[in-house]
């Protein structure tokens, strides 16, 4: 699943391959850009901000794109067979001549002015794997309702950017409440708000995410998706359920022992 770690590795692996290159083939599959040629323009960088991916060209020019739940963007060498999904999941192909990285399953994918980037990005908090990472502004936009849930408070991309359902069930578990404990409750969210960038930090650059601490199959993370199965720490079955108002409800893992209702 496309949370913060992954959009930061996907565009680490973009930019190595398309950066500093002009393009020689541009090919967007989406209705509103299938005019829209990017053919010659030179790659300036491919910058995460929170789940979103910009990659800039020179003339000012930024194609921003989103992974949504299962997207991908895949880079492949000249001639290498493409791998990712089938041709009619295709939304997006921008060649160098060492390079072609091929977008899958995008939900989002437009073409914007460079300068105008706030428009797709401005609202989101604080980037958990950004360089102007700042602890202060997350906790004080995580506190600012206390009354909200913490599982949909860590959701909401306007108070840090980056977490998703992954993190969202990891977090909590290791912050030992349930999903559903109001923000205002929490005994020290500041660590909590510490913890969710180490995590993200530690897992950018792996294929695998862990956060237990133990790399057997099975055991890297402790609650998510483990329903039914034994919580690594006492031996307590995984719950599974939904949180959140009914048009954005998510699943979301807890262990009933480990994190119990105050």
């Amino acid at each position: 699943m496309p949370e913060g770690d992954t959009v930061w590795r996907t565009a680490h692996e973009l930019h190595t391959a398309l950066a500093g290159a002009p393009l020689t083939r541009s090919d967007l599959r989406v209705p509103k850009l299938a005019t829209k040629d990017l053919t010659g323009r030179r790659v300036l960088d491919v910058t995460p901000r929170g789940k979103h991916l910009l990659a800039r060209f020179e003339d000012g020019i930024t194609l921003h794109s989103h992974l949504g739940m299962d997207g991908s963007w895949r880079v492949h060498a000249p001639r290498e067979r493409w791998r990712g999904g089938p041709a009619h999941q295709v939304r997006a192909v921008l060649g160098t001549a060492g390079h072609t990285a091929v977008g899958y399953r995008l939900p989002v994918l437009e073409l914007l002015r460079t300068a105008e980037e706030d428009r797709v990005v401005g609202h989101l908090g604080p980037d958990l794997l950004g360089p102007g990472w700042d602890p202060d502004e997350a906790l004080r936009r995580l506190l600012a309702d206390p009354a909200r849930p913490l599982g949909e408070a860590l959701l909401d991309q306007r108070n840090l950017a980056g977490i998703g359902n992954v993190y969202r069930s990891e977090l909590c578990f290791l912050a030992r409440v349930p999903p559903e404990t109001p923000v205002g409750e929490l005994r020290a969210p500041e660590r909590l708000v510490a913890l969710a960038q180490r995590l993200l930090e530690a897992n950018r650059a792996r294929l695998a995410r862990n956060t237990t601490g133990d790399r057997r199959r099975g055991n890297t993370l402790w609650v998510y998706g483990r329903e039914h199965r034994p919580c690594l720490r006492c031996g307590t079955a995984v719950r599974l359920g939904e949180l959140g108002p009914p048009a954005e409800r998510r699943i979301a893992y807890w262990c009933p022992r480990c994190q119990p209702a105050a």
